[in-house]
């Protein structure tokens, strides 16, 4: 187990391309940290850094108390998981495991011969250590629920079942770090929700430092300790999952985390006598006591408003909490249902609210606004 931190770490590419822009984390022992953003954010690359496989052009990063700018992959004791699960076709499950550590103690038939011979006793140390190698792959095995699959090969597999036998294969290695780069993208939907659920568990059991790549955000809200946005390079915001959808630090987070995403409105924030009122055309927004507080220094100004979609409950009264709007398109999704709708001025707003309310497509309606739990950005 151990900590890992990056300071100041930066990737340029030939060409003065910026993939990573000094990007700062500190990732304790122990700590499940997953880095999601959209494509060419550069999380994959932070991540390849961390495991030795990209150079760094600038920065420090270390594992455990040591630097490892200059140390190579293979000596850093982490074990990576890729999207791919790059296992040897012509080879077993168990051997699959166990085929990275033999390598590195060099197991071959004729290294035991020779030693049998020559040198005895170290012929014995390497039959322990090929004994702690079976027990590793059979411990790890079980802990996956793949121990019957130890004599198969990976083509009379799932694509669930490869995934656990890749990470086994990074299990028996006994690392300080797992590094995961995007393993579930290849999976179905529900098998992706199956494995995601496994992962935590194995993590709870392990209790190894793990460093997580995902374009998802689900699956960064679900699997995280904490969740480090990414955009162009350079980390948005470093929180846990509650933090990072309750209290996004910019809009930019606001609108990635969640799904639905965050609606933006954009309106004026003008004062009527000790209130503070939201507009937008017609429509307005009397915003709550601490809101008025933290946006008194914007009256005047143009303001973006940002609304979860379960915000929004049918109904309203003159409250000073109410938009109306147009339903355009009604989605059922069981319990709930998503329902787009629109303003004279913003069309493409998002409303989700329980599936066994009366809407209608081309209707018009009151929508109460929670304004205790709005965002505003200036």
């Amino acid at each position: 187990m151990a900590e890992v931190a990056l300071r100041e770490v930066a990737k340029v590419y030939a060409g003065g391309v910026t993939a990573v822009d000094h990007i700062t984390l500190d990732i304790q022992d122990r700590e499940f940290l997953v880095l999601v953003g959209p494509s060419g954010c550069g999380k994959s690359t932070t991540l390849r850094m961390i495991a030795g496989l990209e150079d760094i052009t600038e920065g420090e990063i270390r594992i455990g108390p040591r630097v490892v700018n200059d140390v190579a992959p293979k000596d850093r004791n982490i074990a990576m998981v890729f999207q791919n699960y790059a296992l040897y076709p012509h080879m077993s499950v168990y051997k699959n495991m166990a085929f990275g550590l033999m390598l590195r103690r060099r197991m071959g038939f004729w290294d035991n011969l020779i030693w049998a011979v020559l040198q005895p006793n170290k012929y014995r140390a390497a039959r322990q250590e090929r004994e702690e190698i079976d027990r590793r792959v059979r411990s790890a095995a079980d802990v996956l629920g793949i121990s019957p699959l130890l004599g198969r090969r990976p083509k009379e597999l799932s694509g669930g079942q490869r995934q656990r036998v890749a990470v086994g294969r990074a299990i028996v290695r006994e690392p300080q770090a797992f590094l995961f780069d995007e393993p579930l993208s290849n999976l179905d939907a529900k098998l992706r929700v199956e494995m995601r659920a496994e992962l935590k568990k194995l993590h709870r059991r392990m209790q190894t430092t793990t460093i997580y790549v995902t374009h998802d955000q689900e699956e960064a809200m679900t699997l995280g300790d904490r969740v480090v946005v990414m955009k162009d390079g350079v980390s948005q915001q470093c929180d846990t999952p509650f933090e990072t959808y309750h209290r996004p630090v910019n809009r930019f987070v606001a609108g990635f985390v969640g799904t639905p995403p965050m609606n933006f409105i954009e309106g004026t924030l003008e004062r009527a006598g000790d209130d503070l009122v939201f507009v937008e055309g017609d429509q307005r927004l009397t915003l709550d006591a601490a809101q008025r507080e933290k946006m008194a220094a914007h009256v005047g100004k143009r303001v973006i408003l940002g609304v979860r979609p379960e915000l929004f409950t049918p109904g309203g009264d003159a409250n000073g909490a109410m938009l109306r709007v147009e339903v355009s398109v009604v989605e059922p999704l069981g319990e709930r249902m998503d329902v787009r709708i629109g303003t004279a001025r913003h069309s493409n707003l998002t409303a989700r609210i329980d599936a066994r309310t009366p809407v209608r497509e081309g209707e018009t309606m009151n929508m109460r606004v929670d304004m205790s739990r709005v965002h505003f950005f200036a």
